[in-house]
């Protein structure tokens, strides 16, 4: 699994907000973005609002895309 998200890290997008914060999300993958007063702290934060949609996704067998030819073995994630 630790392949498949750094893939999907390596597609985030990363604002920087009026009030110094930075804002992260990471396109396709809905509702999952981070807000947090570094940046070092928001890519934390994403990567754990990634890690809680992926186990979201695979508990309610719904697909999970493959990136870069990566695609989770859904077996060992349950």
């Amino acid at each position: 699994m630790s392949n498949y998200i750094r893939a999907v890290m390596s597609r985030a997008t990363y604002t920087a907000a009026a009030d110094g914060s930075t804002y992260g999300e990471i396109p396709g993958f809905e509702k999952v973005s981070a807000r947090a007063d570094t940046l070092e702290q928001c890519r934390h934060d994403l990567v754990e609002s990634l890690e809680e949609w992926i186990f979201s996704r695979v508990t309610r067998q719904l697909p999970v895309p493959i990136i870069d030819g990566i695609q989770l073995p859904t077996k060992e994630m349950m």
